[in-house]
């Protein structure tokens, strides 16, 4: 099925793009907080970091009850979700940066070129990928039981085969994204949008940085 996107009047693409430029200014922005988390939390214990990280969904969680309500709390939200998952990933994140550095580069430039080819495609395609945003839910639940197993059973390159299906999972749900921010009508939709396309982000780049590193923990 086609949506009627490529047919959208001059008023509604300048909509459009002043969404795309409001949801990527706060994406780049969440980086810069999540940053920022990495850093501050680069020497916390590993109980805290998982205190931050709870701390960070939890803010998610909130932000889908209070972005209608007020901009201004689903933007503060917003940040919370940076800052607290740059504070609860800031150890993974600053060993391998002293360990290994070029594996963090490698896996930020990996990042990089994965949103851009696959966001392009989901943000410039005209068929409904509505199906492709419910077989990618239902294939991220089924990739967390499998993550849960991982930890019990032991399964030969069982880390890079979680990597690389957790890739084919996001590429779906970026696409899925990116066509949401295409044919989102509302200013109010930009900070959730926002949120999704940087947990897509984080988490290709956790999946890289396991591939790059060789599947260490």
């Amino acid at each position: 099925m086609y949506s009627t996107l490529g047919y959208a009047t001059p008023a509604s693409a300048d909509r459009t793009r002043t969404l795309f430029g409001q949801v990527m200014g706060l994406v780049a922005v969440t980086t810069g907080f999540f940053a920022l988390g990495c850093y501050l939390g680069r020497n916390l214990t590993e109980g805290w970091g998982i205190v931050f990280f709870i701390a960070g969904f939890a803010c998610l969680i909130v932000m889908n009850f209070v972005s209608r309500r007020s901009e201004g709390g689903a933007l503060l939200l917003l940040a919370g979700v940076g800052v607290f998952l740059g504070l609860g990933l800031g150890p993974t994140v600053s060993y391998y940066s002293t360990t290994s550095p070029q594996t963090v580069w490698s896996a930020a430039g990996a990042t990089g070129l994965f949103m851009l080819g696959f966001g392009a495609a989901g943000y410039a395609t005209r068929r409904d990928l509505s199906w492709l945003g419910r077989i990618s839910f239902f294939a991220l639940i089924a990739l967390i039981i499998f993550g849960v197993v991982l930890i019990f059973v032991h399964i030969p390159h069982g880390d890079l085969i979680y990597s690389i299906i957790g890739l084919v999972v996001f590429a779906g749900l970026t696409m899925f994204d990116f066509q949401r921010l295409r044919r989102g009508k509302g200013m109010n939709s930009a900070p959730l949008i926002a949120a999704s396309i940087f947990l897509d982000a984080l988490n290709v780049f956790l999946f890289f940085l396991r591939i790059f590193a060789g599947g260490r923990e």
